[in-house]
């Protein structure tokens, strides 16, 4: 297994595996421009997992710094991995190299927002060592 920083022919298959994860089809044309932003963006940090020059899993991670902790923290804002690998410790390999990269932009630490549905999610992550300390509320606006 290859772990790496997503490029932008990895487009496809990222989209791909957050619509699984979203269970649904999100807008391609959308998708695109916001990837290519987060590409160009220093803050941000795209890594795939990839077997056999196949994309098994993503994780999308964010820093910078915030008021309220007067510290850089690391979100993690996506973390997929296809069906046919989860419980195989790709999503553990993927979550010790942002952990990496985290230490190595000096983040105070690190976060991720689980939907509530995802039990399995977020036993993996507390197996990981992360707390669940928070509440996230939101609002559609639409």
């Amino acid at each position: 297994m290859n772990i790496r920083l997503a490029k932008i022919n990895d487009l496809k298959d990222i989209y791909d595996l957050i619509c699984d994860m979203e269970s649904t089809q999100l807008d391609y044309k959308k998708f695109e421009q916001i990837f290519i932003r987060y590409l160009e963006n220093e803050n941000f940090y795209s890594i795939v997992a990839e077997e056999d020059d196949l994309i098994i899993a993503c994780l999308n991670l964010r820093i910078e710094y915030q008021l309220h902790h007067v510290e850089k923290i690391a979100e993690i804002m996506e973390l997929a991995v296809k069906k046919e690998y989860r419980s195989k410790s790709v999503g553990k390999i993927l979550l010790d190299k942002a952990r990496k990269i985290s230490k190595d932009n000096n983040c105070l630490q690190m976060e991720v927002c689980c939907n509530q549905i995802r039990e399995k999610a977020h036993k993996f992550y507390q197996r990981e060592g992360m707390k669940n300390s928070h509440f996230k509320f939101s609002m559609e606006l639409n």
